[in-house]
């Protein structure tokens, strides 16, 4: 059951609290946030979640992005009733937010995938599944009832079990699926490599693989062999990595050990879980699949979001992977109104990347964006307080939309889509 979203009674909580000497346990300004999450994270953890690729340049792109855009507020309009609720693929959501996927959550709390899904069902707000989750999809879905979430879609080197997975998501109550082309390879990324560490080495993020039977039949044949041959040197710490390996695996400790079954699953993992190939005409196999809404995720370039259009993709989100893959990208927000010039009105675009403020949100929705997508912020929370922490994230994200909205003069969602933006 999704809580009311009303930013003065969350507001004025807060203050309350602040007068029995509570303070937030969750910083409400970003960069507090960031810095409290750091502090409950270990360096491999920091480096995964707040890292990006090369010299960081596009994630510093996302942020300066949305500064380049003012907004010019209208006075004396009657804002005392604020609606921040909208429609998209049908659904009815409270305002234009979702939870992006982010992968291998197990690394930021234990709770992972589970504590974030149930902070986004009080919100009322759709989670997307990570394809790398730490909770295969079925237990979060049944934790989050009949609330809204999403599949994103990795397109691995088996067709079989990309079909497999969009089926489960179907019967797991997803109402779409988010297919994340941006990241056929992993992108250059310097706090990774600087920490030699990969999670996925360790087991951690592949339980939708796990708990997959295409997948776990794939194993057993051995369907997939490795591509790229890799020298490996063994050290004593390489028999701790193992260790931590068979312990993050499912199921008893020692007949992980005994099986081999682990490390197996982690190399065919490795081998399959991208498709560098992958070519537009490949859509129509999932297009046959699946009735749900197909939405492409990493679209920047205003041709390609045409042709997602023409190969009958319901809608985009334009993304660069949070700066996590190409270095020296353009940013989300720079590209929305060129991508919304190509597409027209009424094909939807979401925008992911740099979405720090409710200010940002209206920004995004004022130059087109049917809904934004947040990731570092609410892993960030998870990290301090768990599912509180999450859902305190979105809470204050709403909150600061729902302000913001009404101080420029705007009472529901329509009047953000009219709202001018002086550059």
């Amino acid at each position: 059951m999704s809580e009311p979203m009303d930013a003065l009674s969350w507001q004025k909580k807060i203050y309350l609290d602040g007068m029995a000497g509570i303070l937030p346990k969750v910083p409400v300004d970003f960069a507090k946030l960031q810095k409290a999450a750091k502090k409950k994270m270990s360096k491999e953890a920091w480096a995964y979640i707040a890292g990006g690729a090369g010299r960081e340049t596009t994630m510093a792109e996302n942020l300066s992005g949305f500064e380049k855009w003012k907004i010019v507020p209208r006075m004396l309009n009657d804002v005392s009733r604020r609606d921040t609720s909208t429609t998209l693929f049908g659904q009815k959501l409270p305002l234009p937010l979702l939870l992006s996927p982010v992968g291998v959550l197990e690394m930021v709390h234990k709770k992972a995938d589970l504590a974030v899904g149930k902070a986004a069902a009080k919100a009322g707000i759709p989670f997307i599944f990570s394809n790398q989750a730490s909770v295969p999809m079925e237990t979060v879905a049944r934790a989050m009832g009949d609330s809204p979430r999403w599949f994103q879609l990795y397109w691995s080197k088996s067709n079989e079990l990309v079909e497999s997975l969009v089926k489960r998501a179907e019967n797991c109550g997803c109402s779409a699926i988010v297919v994340t082309l941006d990241t056929s390879m992993l992108g250059w990324r310097t706090r990774d490599l600087d920490l030699a560490f990969l999670p996925f080495l360790k087991a951690k993020g592949i339980a939708q693989y796990t708990s997959d039977p295409v997948f776990m039949r794939l194993l057993r044949e051995k369907a997939i062999g490795e591509e790229t041959p890799v020298e490996r040197k063994i050290r004593p710490t390489t028999f701790l990595s193992l260790i931590q390996l068979l312990n993050n695996y499912p199921g008893n400790f020692f007949k992980n050990a005994f099986s081999g079954e682990p490390l197996a699953a982690v190399r065919q993992f490795i081998n399959i879980y991208s498709r560098p190939s992958l070519t537009w005409q490949d859509l129509a196999f999932l297009r046959k699949r699946t009735k749900l809404p197909i939405l492409l995720k990493g679209i920047l370039h205003p041709e390609d979001a045409k042709m997602a259009m023409e190969h009958e993709m319901d809608g985009i989100i334009l993304s660069n992977h949070g700066g996590r893959q190409v270095d020296g990208a353009v940013s989300t927000i720079e590209m929305l109104p060129e991508v919304k010039k190509a597409v027209g009105e009424d094909f939807p675009i979401l925008l992911d990347s740099g979405v720090r403020s409710g200010a940002d949100m209206m920004k995004a929705v004022a130059l087109g964006a049917s809904a934004v997508c947040m990731a570092r912020s609410y892993a960030f929370g998870l990290a301090i307080d768990g599912e509180e922490g999450v859902y305190d994230v979105i809470r204050n994200m709403a909150a600061d939309f729902e302000l913001n909205m009404g101080l420029a003069g705007c009472k529901n969602i329509e009047e953000v889509k009219a709202l001018k933006l002086r550059e």
